[in-house]
């Protein structure tokens, strides 16, 4: 196994993976409420069954190089994540997504987690372009999108379901060269 150290808070990014089903199940139990205000996730593990095989879903999409799904855990405690919702190195389009259980909000996990595998994604698999999607109302999701340097491109007019009701999505993204810029500027 590995980890990477998201800083010196306790914090770290590593494979999220079918044998941390009854672990990830328990943090969906935390943060269902919260997380499930914008993303279904909450929704696809509902007990430990369901829980495994959407964990194992993203190793046959990591397996596949089509996918990937990382926990962020903060001293030893799973919070988070991020992934790759989908990952294609033949068009070098991505994109990237993330949750939070409401008691690690306002540390700059999620932004420090996405900046780890964006740099992956741009500098050691050739992605171009990465886009992120999110719910207008989604204000954390957005400033988020922002403080990586994403730029909006629009919104997709009732584009998903939640829970009976259809959401807008925006769509942001940021291209290679882009994110090397803000890279070395320091951002």
């Amino acid at each position: 196994m590995f980890a990477i150290s998201l800083g010196d808070d306790g914090a770290e990014l590593r494979p999220l993976e079918p044998y941390h089903a009854e672990e990830y199940l328990a943090h969906m139990e935390r943060g269902r409420e919260y997380i499930g205000r914008w993303i279904p996730l909450p929704d696809v593990s509902t007990d430990l069954p369901s829980a495994r095989t959407f964990l194992q879903s993203y190793a046959d999409r990591a397996a596949a190089d089509r996918g990937r799904l990382y926990g962020i855990w903060v001293d030893g405690t799973l919070v988070g994540g991020v992934l790759f919702g989908s990952f294609d190195t033949t068009t070098g389009n991505c994109e990237v997504g993330c949750w939070l259980e409401e008691t690690a909000v306002g540390r700059g996990l999620v932004t420090r987690a996405v900046r780890v595998i964006l740099d992956w994604a741009v500098e050691e698999r050739g992605i171009h372009r990465v886009e992120w999607r999110v719910a207008p109302g989604n204000t954390a999701s957005v400033k988020l999108a922002e403080r990586l340097g994403m730029v909006r491109e629009g919104v997709l007019r009732e584009s998903y379901p939640l829970r009976g009701v259809r959401l807008d999505g925006e769509v942001w993204s940021v291209l290679a060269p882009e994110w090397r810029e803000l890279r070395a500027a320091g951002r």
